[in-house]
């Protein structure tokens, strides 16, 4: 089936209010569609799962090879991958890993989600010069957003009749397609109160004002699916924490585990579940900040982790990493007792922003090897003594400092590893 880049000329054009009313339009008129995600997002996916029903993969032209790209778009859908930041933006210095790369990676067309809130001939310029910019991506159609009038629509649409690119349609602002908002993007899909009725509003602004059917003509065809056929379960036992708290995981590297012939076993320490008798523990990120509390409480888990800790190998990824710690301290300056597996105290009463691609290496435990990872958060270490985990460099090669505690079988770093994955 064929695909579509959903791209824009930079962040906060509305790709994503765009791309999840399309999904949710074009599910409505009975068409099989899937979403996917540019980049190392982990909010954005679950949304579009959201909107259409379908699995949602991440597709990151900086941690990941060109085939396993391809192997992670092959699908039987229409594929509808939605953006990061603007068309050309990626890790510095040359912009690695940016939408571009997938479009060119993948083969398949652009459609630019313009802010024209701000502009009217203007546009003009900046739809050719991101058309004309690099032959080898091909912006195919326009979708004009957050259109004050009818007027205002008029103006651009004349203006851009000296540009040879298809105008899709022309939504207009709508206070009811604003999304909440927290320091990591969107709020969790799971969160969001009114959900269905915030995606069937957008469904029905895509159907009055893109043309649908013109949409579904630019697409191309994506890789061909290859089928696929998992190992028999005789690998180890993972456990995988998921719930509010621990809900940043990679789909792919679970279907990876799996195609390995390893078996997945999913608790919630939020529900105050034991950790199952596994051969090796995942703590994926999440928001454990905001249930700080109600982890500190949860005795069964916390006992049952550090029992876990004399048999099994266990791997914490930022907020993973920080259950694993001696304490985390809230936005509001409480703080409250985590595992302590870690000599390890964090703290959001003073944020400071961490953000990049990170390649890590490490020497052993579960770990051991070399990974392509993001780092993304808002936490303050206030103590970390032990041994390091990783060493690191950022997206343009430059050393940072080691990343990360292991102590015993129980180790974990801010990183979340995006590509080889655990071994």
């Amino acid at each position: 089936m064929p695909g579509l880049i959903i791209a824009a000329p930079s962040s906060g054009s509305g790709k994503t209010t765009i791309t999840l009313g399309l999904l949710r339009a074009l599910k409505q008129r009975k068409v099989a569609v899937r979403g996917a995600k540019s980049g190392p997002d982990y909010i954005d996916p679950r949304f579009h799962e959201a909107a259409c029903g379908q699995p949602c993969a991440n597709l990151d032209a900086w941690a990941m090879q060109p085939r396993q790209i391809r192997e992670l778009a092959a699908t039987d859908d229409l594929l509808l991958i939605e953006g990061a930041m603007g068309l050309f933006d990626g890790a510095p210095p040359a912009g690695k890993g940016a939408v571009a790369d997938l479009a060119r990676q993948l083969k398949l067309p652009v459609v630019l989600v313009v802010d024209a809130s701000h502009t009217a001939q203007s546009i003009a310029p900046l739809v050719q010069g991101f058309s004309g910019h690099d032959p080898s991506v091909k912006v195919a159609g326009i979708i004009l957003n957050k259109v004050g009038s009818r007027r205002h629509e008029m103006i651009l649409r004349a203006a851009l009749e000296t540009v040879d690119i298809p105008i899709l349609g022309a939504v207009f602002r709508d206070v009811k397609l604003k999304t909440p908002s927290r320091h990591l993007g969107l709020v969790q899909a799971q969160e969001l109160e009114g959900l269905e009725d915030f995606l069937d509003h957008a469904a029905l602004q895509m159907t009055r004002y893109v043309d649908l059917t013109k949409l579904q003509k630019l697409a191309t065809p994506t890789p061909h699916r290859k089928a696929r056929q998992p190992k028999p379960q005789t690998g180890a036992v993972i456990a995988v924490a998921k719930d509010q708290a621990f809900s940043f995981i990679y789909p792919h590297l679970i279907d990876r585990w799996e195609m390995a012939g390893n078996r997945i076993a999913y608790f919630s320490p939020l529900s105050n579940e034991a950790v199952p008798s596994a051969d090796l523990v995942y703590l994926p990120g999440g928001y454990p900040e905001l249930h700080a509390q109600s982890l500190s409480e949860a005795s069964i888990f916390l006992e049952s982790l550090r029992s876990a800790a004399q048999i099994s190998d266990i791997y914490g990824e930022c907020g993973g990493y920080m259950t694993l710690g001696e304490s985390l301290t809230d936005a509001d300056g409480k703080t409250h007792e985590m595992a302590g597996l870690l000599s390890l105290q964090t703290s959001f009463a003073d944020r400071k922003l961490h953000l990049g691609y990170r390649t890590l290496a490490a020497e052993n435990g579960p770990v051991a090897g070399h990974h392509k990872a993001h780092e993304f958060h808002y936490a303050t270490t206030v103590k970390a003594d032990g041994a390091p985990l990783f060493e690191a460099t950022d997206a343009e090669g430059f050393p940072l400092p080691p990343m990360g505690l292991r102590q015993g079988r129980v180790c974990g770093s801010f990183a979340h590893i995006i590509e080889r994955g655990l071994s």
